[in-house]
């Protein structure tokens, strides 16, 4: 979290999929918060919250208030698929509970649940309600920009665009996204902010060339889920040991480790000093 906040990054996501939250018990929730807002110097930080009962995501999210975390990262988990409406009545609920800012995260390859652009509108209009994590893939096609210039027009000014799924993520910040919501940015926040403030201010040659290096990262993210990867990188870089994903997540085989890990170097990544 420290050398996140060091790299300069706009802010820290804790707790969401790369943090295993839904592995994790209130109390270590709070713990993770606790660190991360201690180190996280003037960085802001924001926490996921998602869990099964509405009246669990209510109690991380005093929690995450109290501990002092400036914003919440809420996806539909559930077991039961949920619809429209209780997914409303979700960030409903919370909206009354919490005043801290919520970032509502779209994330169908987890939750199951696809959000319309009609539930975007309507979930927007509760007032905490601050940005829309979507899924990259979404935003990166043809006729992307003008798709996301659309959906701006049916929202409040004051609710950001960001895009998920770190291989999508250039392409989606060129065609308009606001946020980059990186798993990637975690582990080498220097080399995300320079793709990132070049797709911000127009740069795609910058951009898109960063981007392109990068495909033999993104193709182990898509083989092996990136908090996978994520784990296997963060152990070479030494910001953690083994074991360190929860039962029964595994890490990757050694064999594979053995290719992955090569790449820190060969795409020219930033270590920790």
């Amino acid at each position: 979290v420290a050398y996140l906040s060091e790299a300069g990054v706009d802010s820290i996501g804790v707790l969401g999929s790369t943090g295993n939250y839904a592995y994790l018990s209130r109390e270590e929730r709070a713990s993770v918060t606790r660190l991360a807002i201690e180190h996280a110097a003037d960085t802001p930080v924001i926490v996921g919250v998602g869990a099964l009962r509405t009246r669990d995501v209510i109690a991380l999210a005093e929690d995450a208030q109290l501990a002092g975390a400036q914003g919440l990262l809420l996806a539909p988990v559930s077991y039961q698929v949920l619809n429209d409406e209780e997914v409303l009545g979700l960030f409903t609920d919370l909206n009354s509970a919490c005043d801290l800012p919520v970032c509502v995260y779209d994330n169908p390859g987890t939750t199951q649940f696809s959000f319309s652009r009609e539930l975007y509108v309507r979930v927007a209009q509760l007032p905490n309600v601050r940005s829309i994590k979507m899924p990259g893939a979404t935003l990166a096609g043809e006729g992307a920009a003008a798709d996301m210039a659309q959906l701006r027009k049916t929202l409040p000014d004051r609710v950001s665009l960001g895009a998920s799924n770190d291989p999508f993520c250039t392409p989606a910040m060129l065609a308009g996204c606001d946020v980059w919501y990186s798993v990637f940015a975690g582990l080498f926040p220097r080399t995300a902010l320079t793709m990132c403030r070049a797709a911000q201010r127009g740069d795609a040659e910058t951009a898109e060339k960063l981007n392109t290096r990068l495909a033999p990262l993104w193709d182990y993210f898509k083989r092996y889920g990136s908090l996978r990867v994520a784990a296997s990188l963060a152990v070479e870089l030494g910001f953690a040991s083994e074991p360190m994903l929860p039962r029964p997540l595994q890490p990757l085989p050694e064999a594979i480790k053995a290719d992955l890990l090569p790449l820190i170097d060969a795409l020219e990544l930033e270590r920790p000093n």
